[in-house]
């Protein structure tokens, strides 16, 4: 069953009605849970937990993966990266944040919104904002842990905007060499090209992804591209 809207603004709904209505918090999750066709809110939580885009590449996710996730601003590229990394615990894994694009205030209040609260979480989760995340930094700072990683990369293009940093391409197949050798999973979130406004095509494809240098995309396992609330995760051949 689709929900009308996402989790976080259900949860956002139900915190105005216990406030307008006077009632207890639970007691207004479970009408919102109602009108969108659940007994309660923990049944509409639990159906949603089995049912949303990242659990569906979570299940399809194996170690060594290198996974693309592309779409236009706002479209919910970040968030999709964010819930794997809050479902990373569920398959054992350690989950970090390497982002150029966000500080870390940022990426804890998109937790928030996606309902989840990494202090909950019994593994922690790692969120770096150096600006000097390239390769060779994330590859150094996994190296210092012996736990199975779930990684986020937020953004591909932004890897090699430093000149002293190597060519994207080389910097991709770094991680793919340490993913396949750890087996890790490392999932590059990726801006996709303007001119895709101006196509017919319902959702991006990997000839849209926006590559101001050259990136060898076979390196990607699985792919994933969004627009308009629509979801299409591809597995290269």
């Amino acid at each position: 069953m689709k929900l009308s809207s996402p989790i976080y603004k259900l949860k956002r709904q139900a915190k105005l009605l216990a406030r307008d209505s006077g009632i207890k918090l639970h007691a207004a999750l479970n009408q919102i849970a109602a009108k969108e066709g659940f007994k309660d809110w923990s049944h509409l939580a639990s159906n949603y937990s089995k049912s949303t885009p990242a659990q569906h590449i979570m299940r399809q996710m194996s170690s060594g993966d290198m996974v693309l996730i592309g779409a236009r601003p706002g479209h919910g590229k970040t968030l999709l990266g964010l819930e794997l990394i809050a479902l990373a615990e569920q398959i054992n894994r350690t989950g970090y944040v390497f982002t150029l694009d966000y500080n870390e205030t940022d990426i804890w209040d998109r937790f928030k919104k996606l309902g989840f609260d990494p202090k909950e979480f019994d593994r922690p989760v790692v969120v770096d904002t150096s600006d000097n995340i390239c390769a060779d930094h994330i590859v150094d700072c996994l190296s210092k842990t012996h736990s199975d990683a779930l990684v986020v990369v937020d953004y591909l293009q932004l890897l090699d905007q430093k000149r002293s940093n190597p060519p994207l391409d080389k910097q991709v197949r770094a991680l793919k060499k340490f993913a396949t050798e750890r087996g890790a999973i490392v999932v590059m979130i990726s801006q996709i090209d303007r001119a895709f406004e101006l196509s017919l095509s319902g959702l991006p494809s990997i000839d849209d992804i926006r590559l101001p240098n050259p990136v060898d995309l076979s390196l990607f396992d699985k792919r994933c591209f969004l627009h308009n609330g629509e979801v299409q995760i591809e597995i290269a051949a």
